[in-house]
């Protein structure tokens, strides 16, 4: 039996509402439904009545409610000596989001109904880190170029620049801008999908035009080997926005500006019925 459960338990017992309580507790309603419904098996009773109108608890839930919440003072006494926070909010992130995290946690806690919660991040690839989000193991992932994901909700927050990342060696390193076709004589090289991202259509439109699209050079792994990659090939280049530029350490590549400029969008993904005022929240928090 998990102390998740008996916290969700005792959330929708004080709502009586599974909407309000998934609210409450910054989650999906979901998964406030399937950790209730496990916690009924699990002790064989059941512990709310349900129907469209009302949610009521059944005798067995009042007297499972009263134990919860002893449960739960013990655990949080408990968490309390040790230092640790009793609530969690999960992460879904990748390298290149470092700045903006920092950002938008701060922003999540300074909302009041935040107080108190502890942050965990998850690095994961990009699917991975959708289908966490999809089965409620975290509460939110950072993502670039998605559109749309089944399940989920895609809440546009940020734009970013991209910029052509070359060898110090190359051509076109000192340039203050430089254009796609100036490139194409050389290897495009684009971090994997899971470590990477989504170029944007205007990008892909712009990369055909100029005959990159048939430069295209060895697939790419995560975005730290493609910039080693990219500076130890004075002819090979690679596409990274803004945020992820930012954190380059390397002194054998250069960050260039394209023209004409283009962006990509970044966006917080939830789950799909988390509620409005939560999933807004977020959009704000780590939004520009």
């Amino acid at each position: 039996m998990e102390l998740r459960a008996l916290r969700y338990f005792v959330a929708v017992a004080d709502e009586l509402h599974f909407g309000r309580a998934a609210e409450r507790l910054h989650i999906a309603q979901p998964a406030v439904s399937r950790q209730i419904a496990q916690l009924e098996r699990e002790l064989g009773v059941r512990l709310l009545d349900r129907s469209p109108r009302r949610v009521r608890l059944t005798a067995a839930g009042h007297r499972v409610l009263a134990a919860a919440r002893d449960a739960l003072a013990a655990a949080d006494r408990v968490q309390a000596a040790a230092g640790v926070s009793a609530r969690t909010m999960r992460i879904g992130t990748a390298a290149g989001f470092t700045a903006r995290l920092e950002r938008g946690i701060d922003a999540l806690r300074e909302h009041p109904s935040a107080f108190g919660v502890d942050v965990v991040l998850v690095d994961l690839p990009l699917a991975a880190r959708l289908d966490t989000v999809r089965r409620g193991e975290i509460d939110l992932a950072l993502a670039r170029g998605v559109r749309s994901a089944p399940g989920l909700e895609v809440l546009p927050a940020w734009t970013e620049e991209l910029f052509a990342v070359v060898s110090a060696q190359h051509p076109a390193a000192g340039r203050p801008v430089v254009d796609l076709a100036d490139l194409a004589v050389g290897d495009l090289r684009i971090p994997s999908r899971d470590h990477g991202l989504f170029l944007p259509e205007a990008l892909t439109a712009a990369m055909r035009k100029a005959g990159v699209e048939d430069r295209l050079g060895c697939a790419g792994g995560t975005v730290q080997d493609t910039i080693v990659e990219v500076g130890s090939n004075q002819r090979s280049w690679t596409v990274l926005p803004a945020d992820q530029v930012a954190e380059i350490r390397s002194t054998r590549v250069r960050a260039i500006p394209i023209t004409p400029q283009t962006t990509i969008t970044g966006s917080v993904v939830v789950p799909v019925d988390l509620p409005h005022t939560c999933a807004a929240a977020h959009q704000a928090a780590f939004g520009d």
